[in-house]
């Protein structure tokens, strides 16, 4: 296969704002169609993305050969990979957000005046969505489907890494939905890797675009709040935090701190630094430490950490900050809730914090006090996903305060309108 070439730029704003206009005409067509259809649609999706595997992995393989003679680092590669077991999950997930009770037309709230109007306030699509993404395929899929769950129209645009594969899901996508009868163009997928493109979806392709939802690092969620002139559902690196507190029971916290860091590194719910009350930390960090040691972990330690496990790398004031997406995890030996809490609220990035304890008072300070979008309790931080959350996928973790806030399923792609109902009233 090989890549489109590069149009110039006259051409690109022209078709970047073409398939604004497509999109626009296609979350119209959508407002037409029934919640029983959007469902049809999606079974269709979910099915020929099974019926599309064998192309499917085959464009894969060619993102991963390319990014790997790139010399990508391990935790792309991971992120970018597709297999037999990782694609039906991709099409399992579009089943589940088949199955999901349509959020469109739900009426949040209804009362009567005095003057006898019958007031509702009631769920409508947001419109049409671009979704700006790096090296994760599955997410085609998944903000392709939660926006037509949604009732939105999806313009994609997938990292240069995931072109083959992002194009190959795309394409088996549309042709469900135009066999189907629905608008095909309500799923459309920017097909050049020209970074220019980027541009023209943050300047709002002539006002046909009402939404941006960024996922990836912090240098590409930056440039989309800085230069975005539509409104942005803003999604932050995950620099994820477990504490584990004086009263936590050992064996939970041996497992979750394992899972958390452990399960799979490349994700924004993996945790990237562990807090350990001092008061357990001579005793219990050692432990903790030998199973992450085993399963391969890089441990670097503040001060505290390093009088207890002598042999790891010490920690600097970068480790605090950054979001690995590795095998390494830095820890904190910590006084209390109170300096737990300190570090998080110095540090974290609002994403998705964890507390392990037995003491139901620590945990109830814990999960009122931390400013972020996901606070876990006795869990680990790798159930920040729309999936563990029952929204059968995400479109990402969002970390602002406006609209939406932690996994954004199909309802957090609503906004809502007031439906008034009168019997003649006029105002004085």
């Amino acid at each position: 296969m090989t890549l489109a070439s590069t149009p110039p730029d006259a051409a690109l704003a022209e078709e970047m704002h073409a398939m604004g206009e497509r999109a626009r005409a296609a979350s119209r067509a959508l407002g037409l169609v029934s919640a029983a259809d959007r469902t049809r649609g999606l079974k269709a999706i979910a099915g020929m993305i099974r019926a599309r595997a064998a192309d499917i992995l085959a464009a894969n393989a060619e993102d991963m050969a390319a990014a790997t003679a790139k010399g990508l680092a391990p935790s792309i590669l991971d992120r970018l990979a597709l297999d037999d077991k990782r694609l039906e999950g991709v099409a399992s997930g579009v089943d589940a957000i088949a199955e999901l009770p349509d959020p469109v037309g739900r009426e949040l709230a209804r009362w009567t005046r005095p003057n006898g109007l019958d007031i509702a306030r009631v769920a409508v699509p947001l419109g049409v969505i671009g979704i700006i993404y790096e090296s994760r395929p599955n997410v085609t899929a998944d903000a392709g489907a939660l926006c037509l769950r949604s009732g939105n129209a999806a313009i994609l645009r997938g990292g240069s890494e995931s072109i083959r594969s992002s194009r190959a899901l795309a394409g088996a996508m549309r042709t469900a939905l135009k066999a189907e009868g629905l608008p095909e163009d309500a799923i459309q997928l920017v097909a050049t890797t020209n970074r220019d493109a980027v541009g023209h979806l943050l300047s709002g392709l002539g006002g046909t675009l009402d939404v941006i939802v960024p996922r990836g690092g912090r240098s590409l969620v930056e440039r989309v709040q800085a230069e975005a002139r539509v409104p942005v559902i803003g999604h932050l690196e995950g620099l994820c935090h477990t504490y584990v507190h004086a009263a936590a029971d050992p064996a939970k916290a041996i497992d979750i701190t394992y899972n958390a860091k452990l399960r799979r590194t490349g994700v924004c719910g993996s945790t990237e630094t562990l807090l350990i009350d001092a008061e357990v930390a001579p005793t219990l960090l050692p432990q903790i430490a030998a199973k992450l040691i085993e399963g391969g972990c890089e441990l670097r330690g503040d001060a505290r950490a390093l009088s207890i496990l002598p042999g790891i790398v010490p920690a600097t004031e970068e480790d605090w900050a950054t979001e690995y997406l590795a095998p390494i995890l830095a820890i904190a030996v910590v006084d209390g809730l109170e300096g737990a809490l300190a570090h998080i609220t110095r540090w974290s990035s609002g994403h998705t914090d964890a507390i392990i304890t037995e003491d139901a008072d620590a945990a109830a300070t814990f999960l009122a006090r931390v400013d972020s979008a996901i606070v876990l309790h006795n869990a680990s931080t790798q159930f920040a996903d729309g999936g563990e959350f029952g929204f059968g996928g995400e479109i990402g973790i969002a970390t602002g305060r406006i609209h939406a806030r932690g996994p954004v399923g199909a309802d957090q792609l609503t906004t809502y309108k007031y439906l008034v109902r009168g019997t003649g009233q006029v105002r004085p």
